[in-house]
């Protein structure tokens, strides 16, 4: 297997000589590390690994050269190395121009100078950089196959499990492959059989429930212990960061997540403005370094479980999940978020996962290549979904119900999506019909200000319209409001709910144990940052708890 390559640009010998030194000695053995001591030399060794069909893993530039600087470099090296991450070495002076690179070119860090000892200083920033490609750029994406109908929703469901649970996979369509008649053959399915999932080394699963995917990927879908400190239900944001104090912390911890980590944040094509990280990171990528620091601490997730009940038995709460099966725990933190509101089109229902999907992930975006694709929404997650779409449909219509888009989405985003030619907004517009045959393929627009009715082919619509709370299987104990959000702490004081002498904790719902983070909590903010600091602070408060039972 080819190695991947490291390219390092310094016109400084001596400086160029140690950072490849300092490469190679730690990346030498899976990485090929190339030297440059200028940027014409750079694109010259570029053209010399694209001719090899050598992939390039990552650039690492000097900012200040004669006759080409670091940045002007990575901008021409884009057309040769497009997935390559981008490293900028500059001084203390070059940070603004740094900064601006991030959104000029797509800069994914920049690191200042010097960088000794690498060990504390140069190798942890690549080592992030590294794995961040790895992830996006996989050797082996064949390892689980799936065959099906383009247009099937369960197809649709098992794509979406798979790659937000970070699973690579090939899709097959028996509409257009040649080779899913082959392996559909092989297998020996009727057409009621699909969709396939051709696992290595197990058997073939015939539309299988996310349970028996789960189960067949060697994903854990039972809880392994008969009594937990803390039981999470919700992997987002919050869910996440709780299990990271919680088991950080010496406390045993579980989370019980339906879908995948990550939540709708990890449906997020960038989040931009989550402190830290100024080049923006993907949901996904959010949520997969978030579970592996969890296990990291020894915090267990339990998959594709759905949670349909709570009990509470004395001094232990009992988590009750679907099919079979509970979990019991001292303390519960309720962090399952909200979903996206369906929208209220007659006969829209019938397609969904059949060209009109709630959400966005980036299966989705590819398959949309050179068609039309409608969004619906004007917050920011419709925003990121234009952005990503954009990239691979012929052209994005954002139909936003008001009167502009600056009510309700960030400014960055309003300006992000100014530039990009292929996407259209229109104001005031609503989805008032739908038309197809055993998929989505027209929209029927009505215009809100003049009633003007109009008739459009579209075989994708992707749905942003606000959220709902997932609270039912709570039950009557826990206290809601009228749309579901969950109340706590100061909301309870004069509810005839709460019990005890002691005044209910801050995030402390109306049955003692038992906490709400997150956008599920009313009055949340909604944002990803804050969703984090709930789920961290809900474990304080889960430790004042234990030290009362």
């Amino acid at each position: 297997m080819t190695k991947p390559a490291i390219l390092t640009v310094d016109d400084d010998p001596m400086v160029s000589a140690a950072i490849s030194r300092d490469l190679r000695r730690r990346y030498g053995d899976d990485y090929l590390v190339v030297r440059a001591t200028s940027g014409n030399q750079a694109l010259a060794a570029l053209t010399k690994l694209a001719l090899r069909n050598q992939p390039i893993a990552m650039i690492a530039t000097d900012q200040r050269m004669p006759g080409m600087t670091g940045i002007e470099l990575l901008e021409q090296a884009r057309e040769q190395a497009p997935t390559a991450k981008y490293l900028l070495l500059t001084a203390y002076a070059d940070t603004e121009v740094a900064i601006r690179a991030i959104n000029d070119i797509g800069l994914d860090y920049y690191l200042l100078k010097p960088w000794d000892p690498p060990e504390d200083q140069l190798f942890p920033v690549i080592d992030d950089l590294l794995g961040d490609w790895r992830h996006a750029n996989r050797e082996h994406t064949s390892d689980v196959r799936v065959v099906g109908h383009r247009w099937s929703d369960r197809a649709h469901d098992i794509k979406t499990f798979l790659a937000r649970n970070h699973v690579p996979y090939s899709w097959y369509d028996v509409d257009r492959d040649a080779e899913a008649l082959r392996l559909q053959d092989l297998a020996g399915a009727a057409d009621a059989d699909l969709p396939l999932v051709l696992v290595p080394d197990g058997d073939t699963l015939r539309t299988p429930s996310a349970v028996d995917l789960a189960s067949a990927l060697g994903l854990r879908t039972r809880a392994e212990q008969p009594l937990y400190d803390v039981c999470i239900v919700g992997g987002g944001p919050a869910g996440l960061a709780a299990a990271v104090y919680a088991a950080s912390e010496g406390l045993s911890t579980v989370i019980v997540e339906r879908e995948a980590p990550g939540g709708q944040a990890g449906l997020s094509a960038a989040i931009e403005n989550y402190l830290g990280f100024p080049r923006g990171l993907t949901g996904s990528d959010l949520a997969q370094r978030a579970v592996a620091q969890a296990s990291r601490f020894g915090a267990e997730m339990v998959l594709a479980r759905s949670v349909v009940g709570v009990e509470s038995r004395g001094p232990v709460h009992a988590v009750l999940l679907e099919g079979s099966g509970e979990i019991e725990a001292r303390a519960l933190i309720v962090a399952t978020g909200v979903s996206y509101r369906s929208l209220d089109v007659d006969g829209l229902a019938d397609f969904t996962g059949r060209g009109v999907f709630y959400g966005a992930t980036a299966s989705e975006a590819t398959q949309c290549q050179d068609e039309d694709v409608y969004i619906v929404g004007a917050a920011n997650s419709a925003g990121q979904a234009a952005l990503n779409l954009a990239r691979y449909a012929k052209r994005v219509v954002l139909l936003v119900r008001g009167e502009a888009l600056e009510s309700s989405m960030s400014r960055y985003l309003i300006d992000k999506i100014a530039k990009v030619t292929n996407i259209e907004i229109r104001c005031r517009t609503e989805v008032v019909g739908c038309r197809g045959d055993g998929h989505l393929e027209g929209l029927t627009l009505a215009d809100r200000a003049s009633g003007r009715v109009e008739e459009v082919q579209a075989g994708w619509l992707f749905v942003f319209v606000g959220a709902s709370p997932r609270t039912e299987w709570l039950g009557q104990s826990v206290l809601r409001d009228d749309k579901g959000f969950v109340m706590t702490g100061p909301e309870l004081i004069g509810q005839d709910r709460w019990q005890l002498p002691r005044p209910p904790y801050a995030l402390e719902t109306s049955v003692p144990g038992v906490f709400a983070a997150g956008d599920v909590r009313l009055d949340s903010m909604k944002r990803v940052a804050s969703a984090v600091g709930e789920g961290a602070m809900s474990v304080y408060l889960v430790h004042r708890y234990l030290a009362t039972v």
